[in-house]
């Protein structure tokens, strides 16, 4: 170890992301002179946040603390993991990011598509990479499978004890890519772990998920009674996926148009680095489509969560330059909802059977997808191997957080070691044993386009607050000379009280608070701002007591001088 300060330290584990929702994934591993960084993902705002593109953590721990920052770890491809490096480093030095070799190709893509030009130094990784941090961490690597090839749990050993993540997976005895690393996940359980950080995210569901080869038959199918154009949508990332549909494609004599700019991206990327296998001669391009019969053809498109401006919503609404819907095409939702998306996937479905389309989607009878994490025998088998004396579930609602440690529960980790926490919440490990921590700030950024400024975020918030809990507005007049309160505080509200609420009582106990306690710091000279937070602060309190409401509080001063 570095030296015996260090050796000392606690170390902090927290998310800045990731945990009551299923996205921006951002965990976080720290002592007193060691902070590393593992996934850095977004999440994609629902429907009701119109004009944002992505919501993003906020790093404001992370900029306190960029002297500590020695490394960010990927976990794997997808954009709830690593959508969030763009605008993490352009808060943030990252040193170097350690990434699985899929990974790494997509996020140098993707500094490419943001114009980031600072050089970024991403490390390739696999299974038997062995990275000392500092010597204070130790980090290294096991295989896992998912919906995406190159994903991996990671194991750090710090001075403190032993933490280790899963990322996504399941387990999938039958995968289209490698072998889940279970022999590994056995003997790291052997040498003794005293956190496990688990993916939640299917914790709801019993039994075990479906491998993801059993969709190729389903597909296949499809293909076979497709009279016409098949048009399949699936998540551009789940590269295993596409894989087995183009497979299908070729077997089936069909010629691939690929559309959407994400789909096209990943696709030509993972055809690149040997994860597709496509033949040239099987690729079509949108000016010979036509020369092709319909029943040869099979489309690849984005969409498959409804989003407005992907390929298919397009298709959906007439409005795609190239692709029009036919009476008699097959339509291919090869993709379970989002939580937030089924009203958007349930109106281009209902499009695209008003053109005249056959719509099929995932269901009992026709399985159409296969989900990328764990039900529950796969979760208890993953605590049976790994034997944690703590576990903290991760990456899901809460609903499935607290799912999930009821099992770990069922499994013999004792109910007090185990901890279904929010963003920003800290667990301090030291000597092995884990206690709650402080709380560090974690709220939502929003970014509109590729401002991260966080005006969007302010407006957002402000929106928010107006509409559901309206506003109050605190007006007080000062003599900025003698120190003191001239007139009794006036208040005046909006959208916050019903009519039938005795609001003049509320409101004379309101002014007669802001009263006391300005009275309380006008005994010494203050600024115009203390004297704003202080209202501010009076009237929140009272009011979330009184009325469980957190209206929006504007203070209003005014000095004597400015009076004449």
């Amino acid at each position: 170890m570095s030296n015996f300060s260090t050796m000392n330290s606690p170390v902090q584990i927290y998310a800045l992301g990731g945990l009551n929702e299923v996205g921006k994934n951002t965990y976080c591993i720290e002592d007193d002179n060691n902070l590393i960084i593992i996934d850095a993902g977004v999440m994609f705002p629902e429907e009701s946040v119109l004009g944002i593109n992505y919501v993003i953590p906020d790093y404001t721990h992370l900029k306190d603390n960029r002297w500590k920052i020695r490394a960010l770890f990927i976990t794997h491809g997808h954009e709830d993991h690593i959508g969030g490096i763009p605008f993490l480093i352009q808060n943030v030095n990252i040193p170097v990011i350690y990434a699985p070799k899929l990974a790494a190709a997509l996020i140098k893509h993707k500094l490419e598509e943001n114009n980031i030009k600072e050089k970024v130094n991403i490390v390739e990784i696999d299974e038997d990479s062995d990275i000392n941090i500092c010597d204070d961490f130790r980090v290294t690597f096991f295989h896992m499978t998912h919906s995406i090839p190159d994903s991996y749990g990671i194991s750090v050993e710090t001075h403190q004890g032993r933490i280790v993540t899963t990322g996504d997976f399941k387990i999938d005895l039958t995968p289209v890519d490698k072998d889940i690393s279970l022999s590994k996940i056995a003997r790291i359980g052997e040498e003794g772990v005293d956190l496990l950080m688990s993916d939640s995210t299917n914790a709801e569901k019993e039994g075990y998920t479906p491998s993801e080869r059993s969709v190729i038959d389903s597909i296949n199918e499809v293909f076979t009674k497709a009279p016409g154009r098949l048009i399949i949508s699936t998540f551009s990332s789940n590269v295993s996926r596409i894989q087995q549909i183009v497979e299908a494609a070729v077997n089936h004599n069909r010629k691939i148009l690929v559309i959407g700019r994400s789909m096209d991206s990943i696709i030509n990327m993972a055809r690149k680095y040997g994860y597709i296998h496509i033949p040239d001669s099987a690729i079509l391009s949108t000016e010979n489509v036509k020369t092709v019969k319909s029943n040869q053809i099979c489309i690849l498109c984005t969409g498959s969560q409804g989003e407005p401006m992907a390929a298919l919503s397009r298709i959906a609404n007439n409005e795609h330059p190239s692709v029009k819907i036919i009476p008699g095409d097959t339509i291919v939702f090869s993709s379970s909802p989002i939580p937030g998306n089924t009203a958007s996937i349930n109106r281009v479905v209902n499009q695209l059977t008003r053109l005249g389309a056959n719509v099929l989607t995932n269901s009992v009878l026709l399985n159409l997808h296969a989900s990328g994490h764990p039900s529950k025998q796969e979760l208890r088998l993953i605590l049976k191997l790994v034997k944690p004396k703590y576990f903290m579930p991760v990456h899901g609602d809460y609903r499935m957080l607290r799912i999930h440690a009821e099992l770990a529960e069922q499994m013999g980790i004792p109910k007090e070691n185990t901890f279904v926490l929010g963003n920003g919440d800290v667990l301090t490990l030291y000597h092995h044993k884990i206690t709650p921590g402080r709380r560090i700030q974690a709220d939502d950024i929003y970014i509109d386009g590729k401002d991260i400024s966080g005006l969007s975020t302010a407006v957002i918030k402000d929106r928010k607050i107006l509409s559901e809990d309206g506003m109050i507005a605190v007006l007080v007049t000062i003599d900025s000379k003698t120190n003191s309160l001239l007139l009794k505080p006036q208040i005046v509200s909006k959208g916050f009280l019903s009519s039938s609420t005795k609001t003049d009582l509320i409101y004379e106990k309101v002014s007669e608070l802001v009263e006391h306690d300005l009275h309380k710091i006008l005994e010494n000279k203050v600024t115009f701002g203390e004297i704003k937070n202080t209202i501010r602060n009076t009237v929140s309190q009272y009011m979330m007591a009184k009325t469980h409401r957190n209206p929006m509080v504007i203070p209003l001063v005014m000095n004597k001088l400015w009076l004449f």
